[in-house]
């Protein structure tokens, strides 16, 4: 049997600066660069390797010499087990400061691409509290932190109702307080976790298949409505009943209650009945006075106050006089095609998820838009010449894609139209500089806006501008 590799030691290495997915960059004595997952720049610490490639190493932190002058106090508990807020130990501005870096990196270096001087990230007014939708799952094998391991103490209370733990599929991490949505969220979870304990609705078990109870989710609205959705694995009448009528009587600002029966591997909910059990089936997010409905299934962005902004930034960059036709690639449940509505002639939204689009044209309904049509289908087979020659040739293109970036048939459809101008609003902008590079024969970068829909995180929106040459 082959030796196993010792772990290296690097003594007091300094922490020189944030890189991708929120890790931090150090050299190490050889060269090479060391990404580590729990440091912030400027600090200065002595890093045990964890995986050695050919031209870098990742490692975490095991003893600090020198704390940065960028360091907080982290404000939640279950920072560094959880893996949602991986920035919480560093201060917003210089949150903001590495956002805006990898932006610019990301466009200069895998673009390559002559860029007007990138405009200043828009941050976001609340730093915490400011998701509208969170999911948490139920566990009867909570994780243990390694002070819970390490005082071999016989634990009684094995459920939890919390997060998954990174990179751990059947591991769940129980939350106590989270500080991504505002209240009542932590009092609905907490009350769901304590009276099913007290009633003896068993949790479930993701590695084994049972038990009852599988998945909450919250959703909050800017209009001060509430929805709860219940994943059962299996239906228990008398239980579920028990655990519902509890939650409504608890919690009588709750518009929507609903609850899925799921006994399938996963809990994905998309090919899943959702069943109304209080109140409606939705709630409603507003925006400039136009109403989106949202059920339990629907896309919508998870900052509304930031997603206010991005719009409006997305309409600002696509300089509408009212006589355009735009193509909205991407447009989800149709935000932004009816955003910019009322400034266009014409707005045709394309979008692969069908029942999103029937969302949209609802949305469009309620509203009294009558200037948007809404088209389902895979974004590289709808959007050929056929369609372009029936619906019109767009004088202004918005894309928003999903995190891989547009497909390059997609791009390659651009080009053949060659519309005036392109606002591509992306959440990754490695697959957004990749993009931009193939567009660049034709098309002129005039115009660049991070913007930070995700505060304590290292993930960052951008907005880009692109004017025919």
């Amino acid at each position: 049997m082959g030796r196993k590799k010792k772990n290296l030691v690097f003594d007091e290495l300094e922490i020189l600066d944030a890189g991708a997915k929120g890790k931090s960059i150090a050299k190490a004595p050889d060269g090479k660069v060391v990404f580590i997952n729990n440091a912030v720049p400027g600090d200065i610490a002595d890093i045990r390797t964890t995986k050695k490639k050919k031209s870098f190493y990742e490692g975490t932190a095991t003893k600090f010499h020198k704390l940065s002058d960028k360091r907080v106090e982290p404000v939640c508990q279950h920072f560094g087990t959880c893996g949602g807020c991986k920035w919480q130990h560093m201060g917003y501005e210089h949150q903001l400061f590495y956002k805006q870096q990898e932006i610019t990196n990301n466009l200069q270096r895998l673009g390559k691409i002559e860029l007007p001087e990138i405009e200043p990230i828009l941050g976001s007014k609340e730093i915490y509290f400011y998701r509208n939708k969170m999911e948490f799952s139920f566990s009867d094998s909570r994780w243990l932190t390694l002070d819970e391991i390490n005082s071999e103490k016989d634990f009684e209370d094995k459920n939890a109702l919390g997060f998954h733990i990174p990179g751990m599929w059947d591991k769940i991490l129980d939350i106590k307080k989270c500080h991504l949505q505002e209240d009542p969220s932590n009092a609905i979870r907490n009350h769901v976790k304590e009276f099913a304990i007290a009633n003896d609705i068993p949790f479930f078990n993701t590695r084994n298949q049972y038990g009852l109870l599988r998945t909450l989710m919250i959703r909050t609205s800017s209009t001060g409505e509430i929805m709860v959705v219940l994943q059962l694995f299996a239906e228990d009448k008398e239980k579920r009943t028990l655990l519902l009528d509890s939650v409504a009587e608890k919690f009588p600002e709750i518009t929507s209650l609903q609850y899925i029966i799921n006994g399938k591997g996963n809990d994905t909910i998309y090919d899943q009945e959702v069943i109304c059990y209080k109140g409606e089936d939705h709630i409603f997010e507003e925006m400039e006075g136009l109403k989106f409905k949202i059920n339990a299934k629907s896309f919508y962005q998870t900052n509304s106050a930031q997603a206010y902004e991005l719009y409006k930034i997305t309409r600002d960059f696509a300089g509408l006089t009212g006589n355009e036709l735009v193509y909205d690639l991407y447009t989800g449940t149709g935000t932004i095609a009816q955003f910019v509505a009322q400034n266009a002639k014409k707005v045709i939204g394309i979008e692969a998820v069908p029942v999103a689009i029937e969302d949209a044209k609802e949305n469009a309904k309620r509203n009294n838009i009558e200037n948007t049509e809404y088209y389902a289908g895979d974004m590289r087979k709808v959007f050929t010449q056929n369609f372009i020659n029936e619906h019109g040739h767009p004088d202004v293109i918005i894309t928003d894609p999903p995190r891989d970036g547009m497909h390059k048939d997609v791009v390659a459809q651009i080009i053949g139209i060659l519309p005036q101008r392109i606002v591509y609003v992306s959440c990754n902008s490695a697959t957004q500089a990749r993009d931009l590079a193939l567009l660049d024969e034709h098309y002129k970068v005039t115009r660049v806006r991070p913007v930070d829909m995700f505060p304590q995180t290292f993930h960052v929106e951008n907005v880009v501008c692109l004017e025919k040459r």
